[in-house]
């Protein structure tokens, strides 16, 4: 399976509305609930009306479509990642599954899942 490095250093904020987000932004990911309103965006284009927020976050997708009937694909990385004490922040699109992590354990998780037979690009 590949990996694709993202190149952002990204932010997870938390926003009181959706009026400042940057919706020309070519990366981007906007959760909304009836409990909160989340954010994770390019660290330069993070709105100013977060209530909370947390930078230092990097990236890399699994390449290609991922078909819905594939079982454990996000499973194995996070255990993977996991079992080396590097926490995840993962998002799903309906074409793929990004995972963030901590911009200091950005080399060492690509190095791990490298190691585990997954192609880093």
């Amino acid at each position: 399976m590949n990996i694709e490095r993202i190149e952002y250093e990204l932010t997870v904020c938390k926003l009181r509305s959706l009026e400042n987000i940057r919706k020309d932004s070519d990366f981007f990911f906007l959760g909304v609930t009836d409990q909160e309103l989340s954010l994770v965006c390019k660290t330069e284009e993070t709105p100013s009306d977060y209530t909370d927020r947390e930078d230092g976050w990097r990236a890399f997708r699994i390449v290609g479509v991922l078909d819905f009937s594939l079982v454990g694909i996000l499973s194995r990385i996070s255990s993977l990642l996991a079992e080396n004490q590097i926490g995840i922040f993962a998002v799903s699109t309906y074409n793929t599954d990004y995972i963030l992590v901590k911009e200091e354990n950005y080399e060492k998780a690509l190095a791990i899942l490298a190691e585990a037979g997954y192609q880093v690009q």
